[in-house]
């Protein structure tokens, strides 16, 4: 059982993270799940309190979580305790960080699923643009599929937010509240305006909404209500339903952009990633392209 003082502990820092970095709420909320794992497993196993815990128990705790959890879900715990460590010795609460010189197991990142163009094209075909949700799908998923949008960007974009005659978004990033601008292209430049014109006002129930997309109760569409619409035409798409999620999209977007003779820092951007080494996964899926390099200016190829 956590005690109060370490809840209070806990929920400061997360205030203070909340505040300084501008960190998304599911990112907030792994902090919390992170330390509430540590402070219990602290309380039970060792007596001791958050402010207290020295690099002994810090290893034993990580050892112990070794044994259930992937590498990558390690790594982020111990990010996760990192930071709060850094955060306590820079208020002046600890005078030696626990976490330092911890190391970090290796996270072997896996490849992105990527899913051929001809899949895309029968996916964006499958909404039935003559019901009002058929063309608002059909609007959402040509987005998806032009701008490489995570999921939570798409949901918590605003009619606000559209410059349909210049042919470009502006995005709330998900991750750190930065904004960035984003080209559309020329189709979903459409499907968004008849979107806008034929389909938003029949599901609109409150005029004030601001919010792009909208369920058929006039609420806005959640994380939730995307992913179920997109395993709903991925069936329709002939796509085994396992293969496709909002985040697929997204890889399909970056993979098709760099077969297609993208830079890869026009991609970065574009993601909205804050380090090129997260994009340059990419270079590792677009088969297309570098087969097609090789081809073109290899002597042998």
């Amino acid at each position: 059982m956590i005690a109060d003082s370490e809840m209070a502990l806990i929920n400061q820092f997360l205030d203070a993270i909340w505040l300084g970095d501008g960190l998304a709420s599911n990112t907030i909320e792994s902090y919390r799940r992170d330390l509430l794992i540590w402070a219990e497993w602290l309380a039970s196993e060792r007596e001791q309190q958050l402010l207290i815990a020295d690099r002994d128990a810090m290893q034993a705790f990580l050892a112990r979580q070794s044994r259930d959890m992937k590498a990558s879900t390690l790594a982020r715990r111990m990010a996760s305790l990192r930071k709060f460590y850094r955060q306590a010795l820079l208020n002046g609460q600890i005078t030696v960080d626990p976490t330092a010189e911890l190391t970090s197991p290796r996270r072997v990142r896996p490849l992105p699923k990527a899913l051929p163009e001809a899949s895309i094209t029968a996916l964006l075909a499958a909404p039935d643009i003559n019901l009002a949700a058929g063309l608002r799908d059909r609007a959402m998923l040509e987005l998806m599929y032009a701008t490489g949008l995570r999921v939570t960007e798409l949901v918590e974009l605003s009619v606000n937010h559209l410059f349909l005659r210049e042919k470009y978004i502006r995005v709330m990033n998900g991750k750190g509240g930065k904004q960035r601008l984003v080209p559309i292209g020329e189709w979903a430049a459409q499907w968004l305006s008849r979107y806008l014109t034929e389909a938003r006002l029949l599901l609109l129930k409150n005029a004030a909404q601001a919010t792009l997309f909208l369920n058929q109760r006039g609420e806005p569409l959640t994380r939730q209500g995307c992913w179920f619409i997109i395993k709903q035409y991925a069936v329709q798409a002939n796509i085994p339903a396992e293969l496709l999620s909002p985040h697929v999209l997204r890889h399909a977007f970056a993979t098709h952009l760099l077969n297609h003779g993208a830079d890869l820092r026009v991609v970065q951007m574009l993601l909205g990633h804050s380090d090129i080494t997260t994009t340059q996964i990419y270079t590792q899926v677009a088969s297309t392209r570098l087969k097609t390099l090789h081809q073109t200016n290899h002597p042998r190829g």
